[in-house]
């Protein structure tokens, strides 16, 4: 329902528009030709309402931010445009005076060609220039969109759905903004409604973590609507979208969509990625220390874990569990589940 909102509210304010230019014009006409010219003059500024209307609706993917933007890039070019007409219009005009009949007629196309031509630029310059290129251009100076350090971090709901994402923002590696698209909130609350067991189970986690996040002042979690976009787009198109407007990182575990947002330039936060980095690389003869905790599949073997989790076999170890042992790695398999790690008692 709340995302209707946003369409109820400008389709409001159009009307509202509308009427206010049928009321001027049919006063505008009453005042300047009489009564008989009422209906002409609502006419005109029903005419005038359309094409402003027409022209909003080009607008509408036009954000606050890309107005500021364009706004300062119009700045700039207006000032561009007023040292050059200081110089070059001064000179035109030194040169063509006596010579020219309608000089002020050409020195004023000339102001007028110069301010909209470099008005026009620097605007669409600015805004196709990102934050970083204003931080450049005016030094000290950061346009943020909050007091957050570094860009807005969108979130999708295989991450959302990970029991491990509190602990991975517990260790303070993400300080950014959290955005939560609407269409990616909505499918969590479907999955926690879910008959099936496993995608229950998945959609309260990911509840569960969104509790959590709200409700710590550490974090800032936003939920945002995606307006202006078609709802028969994919889910993954409708994350680049989001990704792309709010200028965001994609906060992810899903390897194909990880995938697909690197091929459009999108920055990727990807929690299995984390992971590998900080699993520990073995290889066979390395030597290490480990716990061995329980009995192997074999009742001869012990097991032991290392701090990442990975699980040791240890071969003619049984009488040494619940004992620090010194162990040489013999072999490594990859499997489906992770790496499985055989190892022998270290003898010297």
């Amino acid at each position: 329902m709340r995302r209707n909102r946003p369409s109820t509210s400008v389709t409001t304010a159009r009307i509202i528009y509308v009427l206010i230019c049928e009321l001027a014009g049919a006063a505008i006409a009453n005042q300047t030709a009489g009564e008989n010219a009422i209906w002409i003059g609502m006419a005109i500024g029903l005419a005038v309402a359309g094409f402003f209307i027409v022209v909003e609706s080009l607008m509408k993917k036009f954000t606050l931010r890309g107005f500021s933007h364009a706004t300062v890039g119009l700045f700039i070019g207006v000032a561009c445009a007023w040292l050059l007409s200081k110089g070059v219009v001064n000179l035109l005009e030194e040169s063509l005076v006596g010579k020219v009949h309608e000089l002020d007629a050409i020195l004023l196309s000339v102001h007028v060609t110069l301010y909209s031509t470099l008005g026009f630029l620097g605007s669409v310059i600015a805004i196709r220039s990102s934050k970083d290129d204003f931080a450049l251009l005016i030094p000290y100076v950061q346009f943020r969109a909050d007091s957050s350090s570094g860009p807005p971090i969108v979130m999708d709901d295989s991450v959302i759905n990970d029991a491990r994402l509190w602990d991975v923002l517990e260790t303070g590696f993400i300080d950014s903004r959290l955005v939560v698209p609407r269409f990616i909130l909505e499918k969590v609350h479907v999955m926690a409604n879910s008959s099936n067991a496993s995608e229950h189970s998945l959609g309260e986690c990911g509840l569960d973590n969104l509790e959590r996040i709200q409700l710590s002042p550490k974090y800032q979690i936003n939920v945002h609507d995606l307006e202006g976009h078609d709802q028969s787009d994919n889910e993954e198109t409708r994350l680049m979208s989001t990704c792309r407007k709010l200028s965001a990182k994609l906060f992810t575990t899903d390897e194909a969509l990880s995938k697909t947002a690197r091929f459009q330039d999108i920055n990727v936060l990807n929690m299995n990625d984390l992971n590998k980095a900080l699993k520990q690389n073995i290889a066979t003869g390395d030597r290490m220390r480990i716990k061995l905790v329980r009995a192997g599949k074999d009742e001869t073997q012990a097991v032991g874990y290392l701090p990442d989790g990975s699980m040791i076999v240890v071969n003619a170890a049984a009488d040494k569990i619940n004992s620090v042992q010194e162990i040489i790695i013999i072999s490594t398999l990859d499997t489906d589940s992770g790496k499985l790690v055989f190892a022998e008692l270290y003898k010297d």
